[in-house]
């Protein structure tokens, strides 16, 4: 479970690079003069048209019949859920999934359903795990109505779901009659490390979302789609859940920016991830993981200093880190970190090591 970045403390120095979370990205000078020049109406009557041409972007983008704009990938999970479940229905998805580990509890809270959790290395379950959790109908157990994959996979190291995997559970789900979702958090990640498409990787996905405000850089705002008849149903719980929105084509307008500006560069982010891994596994007492998109993994243990312990030290020295463990950090690279910012963050962890 990520911790929450600390707050600023009277005599603590600013923050020099930060590698908290790519959610910690700022719109750039020109994302917000299109923000500021957008078309605006009702987007909760279907008219705000900047609402409007992201949406059908967005699905043609992910090989959708529709979308719908919501203010955060948390609430595109929740909604999917909700319209995909029934109270005391079970979601099937990996033990380390955000669903599971990072919204609260509510699935259980919102939907009633429960999560089952699957093992398997780096965030993915695989399909023979898959067919082995699936229990025959019965009256006596939960139903079992939603699978879940997660693209990337965030505390799996930020791994990226092949295709012929993601090909795999769709197939099992639809022998067995059991709906599709991906959380697409990061999917623009996926698709630019693999060169594959989102559309190709959505395909056989009942629900699929991308969020805008991590390496894409708007500060709000993403989208779920699927079909006509899943988003006509899903507006019910946009509605219920206070997502509808008023002049919202101010924030559309910051994720259509990013769709024209900001997709292509996340291989920028990719290659400092790289960077700063290699750096990392230099460094005695780091147990480094392969990076395969922007977020790096490295446990502490070997130090002889818990994560938390070596955040602190990095945090008094400019440098900001997720604490994922008790020995696990995670280091994301993002659209406001530069390759010089690793070499900053290089020296801090060098200096913080040494002590």
């Amino acid at each position: 479970m990520v911790h929450a970045p600390p707050r600023p403390a009277p005599g603590m120095p600013p923050v020099r690079v930060n590698l908290y979370s790519d959610t910690q990205t700022r719109p750039t000078p020109a994302m917000k003069a299109a923000m500021l020049a957008a078309e605006v109406g009702d987007e909760q009557a279907g008219l705000d048209p900047t609402v409007n041409a992201l949406c059908d972007r967005m699905a043609a983008l992910l090989g959708k019949q529709a979308a719908m704009f919501l203010p955060s990938g948390t609430m595109c999970n929740e909604i999917a859920i909700l319209t995909h479940c029934r109270p005391g229905d079970a979601v099937l998805a990996h033990t380390t999934a955000h669903i599971l580990s990072a919204e609260g509890g509510a699935p259980a809270a919102l939907a009633g359903v429960q999560i089952t959790g699957l093992p398997g290395e780096g965030g993915q379950f695989a399909p023979e795990t898959l067919r082995a959790a699936i229990h025959p109908a019965s009256r006596y157990a939960q139903p079992q109505t939603l699978i879940a994959v997660e693209q990337t996979a965030n505390l799996g190291g930020g791994t990226v779901w092949p295709l012929a995997r993601l090909r795999d559970v769709a197939n099992i789900a639809r022998e067995h009659g059991i709906a599709t979702h991906m959380d697409g958090a990061r999917l623009m990640n996926a698709a630019v490390a693999t060169g594959v498409a989102a559309s190709d990787m959505a395909v056989g996905y009942d629900s699929v979302w991308l969020d805008f405000t991590k390496g894409l850089g708007a500060p709000l705002g993403a989208v779920l789609c699927g079909s006509a008849a899943f988003i006509d149903a899903a507006w019910r719980w946009k509605q219920r859940l206070g997502g509808a929105l008023r002049q919202a084509g101010m924030n559309a307008a910051a994720c259509l920016y990013a769709l024209d500006h900001h997709v292509d560069r996340l291989a920028t982010d990719h290659e400092n991830a790289r960077l700063l891994a290699r750096g990392l596994a230099q460094m005695p007492g780091l147990a480094v993981e392969e990076p395969r998109t922007n977020l790096v993994y490295c446990d502490t243990a070997g130090t002889g200093m818990t994560a938390e312990a070596l955040a602190v030290r990095l945090r008094a020295d400019g440098v900001l880190v997720s604490i994922m463990g008790p020995t696990r950090l995670r280091l994301c690279t993002h659209l406001d970190v530069a390759r010089a910012d690793i070499e900053v963050a290089l020296a801090a962890l060098a200096r913080a090591s040494a002590e």
